[in-house]
């Protein structure tokens, strides 16, 4: 029996359309159900579909066999009960990230370390968050005061910008399980994406798929690393928990100084 969820809670916005359709009798005969009316496939074209987890066999990694057969295997838990609904909502943006995955096991094989290739696409898929800002001067400045940990700036200066000119997304699977129960330190890899003023006014799936398609594009041509990403504590975004007053802002513990670039001493 999975864990109660709280549907109305703005970080599940992304998701709630999907899970709304899912019979909790048949989690995995709903998702693949889905993916099939949804035409899902994977990079080589394969059909998406949603397996027990027994169906991997032993000794072939997950992102390998999701690339090589367009099964997903899927544990009876929430962490993969939101990585279905993830496949449903972004599938665009996950086919790319598996392609990625899979490309870097073909070349290099199982290893001890994944890469910096696959460590990245595996941030996103788990812990990845989408700050979407006009691509205008005050859109570039809130994106650019929370790069430089400018907390204030960005979530108290900049509180109005949040849900009208700017939004936050979340993609991350990981992510979402964390904020089932939610504590203050949840804190996501962020992605920013500048988009035109006219996306602000489309229909909400009209956005996502934008935001789909347009992602799946950037990683497909340029790639992904580490350093793509920011860090936000999700429970300091406007609105999105209680009590965000003067003290809330002020614990160092979550909201912290940028760290400095080390300098070189000379000899």
């Amino acid at each position: 029996m999975l864990p109660a969820v709280d549907w109305s809670r703005p970080w599940y916005d992304a998701v709630r359309a999907a899970a709304g359709a899912v019979d909790p009798r048949d989690v995995i005969g709903t998702f693949s159900a889905r993916a099939a009316a949804l035409e899902l496939v994977n990079h080589a074209g394969l059909p998406i579909r949603f397996v027990p987890q027994a169906a991997l066999p032993e000794g072939t990694a997950y992102e390998e066999h999701i690339g090589a057969t367009g099964c997903v295997p899927t544990r009876d838990n929430m962490h993969d009960f939101f990585n279905g609904l993830v496949w449903l909502s972004f599938p665009l943006i996950k086919r790319e990230l598996n392609a990625l995955q899979a490309a870097q096991i073909a070349r290099d094989g199982i290893r001890g370390e994944r890469g910096p290739a696959r460590d990245a696409a595996t941030l996103f898929d788990e812990n990845a968050a989408l700050l979407v800002v006009p691509d205008t001067a005050p859109g570039h400045a809130l994106a650019d005061a929370l790069r430089n940990h400018h907390w204030r700036e960005a979530f108290v200066a900049r509180a109005g910008a949040f849900g009208s000119e700017a939004q936050v997304w979340l993609f991350g699977h990981a992510l979402m399980e964390k904020l089932v129960a939610p504590y203050k330190a949840i804190t996501a890899h962020t992605l920013v994406v500048a988009a035109p003023a006219s996306w602000f006014a489309l229909p909400r799936n009209a956005q996502q798929a934008w935001l789909d398609a347009h992602l799946a594009e950037r990683l497909r041509t340029t790639g992904l690393c580490k350093a793509d990403f920011t860090p936000l504590p999700v429970l300091g975004i406007p609105g999105w928990w209680g009590g965000q007053d003067d003290a809330f802002y002020d614990d160092t513990t979550v909201f912290r100084a940028k760290r400095s670039a080390p300098t070189l001493e000379k000899p």
